[in-house]
């Protein structure tokens, strides 16, 4: 919580710890729906979080991944509407829980956090802008390129400095570059060929981060 932290005063601390609670969610365990009434900003305190959205046919998109320490779940609240995605942990996670009404309060008497916000939202849409230019717009290369980097950008690598520090099904790879499974795999094993990556089981080590760079801009 320590951006949101310094923002506040010593009233509102102690208004946010009485009233958040912390939960624990196993891997894949939705931690809201799409339809869902919000009620609370949450925080990600340890985990991975994935942000989705059943598209035509049943297809998965993952729209964000959310990293230690970010806040999620308040926009439906801010615009008076129910999620229009879901949210799940793609690991083991713990998050924190704060009513959103409680914020509404505290929004209401600190212009200082309610820029917080607002500058959270403003960069978020922004990244989804260009997300769904690059989604529509690369080819399949760019898209499994970028989603690649996407990964090692909010999660960094393990401690050798190589493999990325989350483990992808090739669904789950799929989904966040917007293709099928069976292209993902496809492309990901050019990628092995082209000496780009080394892929064991769901561990991805990349090999040239500069290259795959590259195509993620240009592909």
């Amino acid at each position: 919580m320590a951006e949101i932290w310094t923002r506040l005063n010593n009233d509102e601390r102690r208004l946010v710890v009485e009233n958040m609670e912390v939960h624990t969610f196993k891997k894949n365990q939705l931690i809201y729906a799409e339809g869902d009434e919000p009620e609370f900003l949450w925080v990600l305190l340890k985990g991975k979080v994935k942000k989705t959205k059943e598209g035509v046919g049943g297809r998965v998109q993952i729209l964000r991944l959310i990293r230690p320490v970010q806040y999620f779940g308040y926009r439906a609240f801010f615009a008076q509407e129910a999620y229009v995605s879901s949210a799940s942990a793609f690991e083991p996670s713990m998050l924190g829980a704060v009513p959103l009404t409680l914020v509404r309060d505290m929004i209401s008497n600190n212009n200082s956090l309610a820029w917080f916000f607002i500058q959270e939202l403003s960069r978020n849409l922004g990244g989804s802008d260009t997300r769904i230019v690059n989604l529509t717009q690369k080819h399949i290369r760019g898209r499994l390129a970028e989603a690649l980097i996407v990964l090692l950008d909010n999660y960094g690598y393990e401690d050798d400095g190589a493999t990325l520090k989350i483990y992808m099904a090739r669904e789950d790879l799929a989904n966040l570059s917007n293709m099928t499974t069976s292209n993902a795999i496809r492309t990901l094993s050019t990628f092995v060929t082209e000496r780009l990556v080394v892929v064991d089981g769901r561990r991805i080590k990349i090999i040239n981060e500069a290259q795959l760079r590259k195509i993620s801009k240009y592909g």
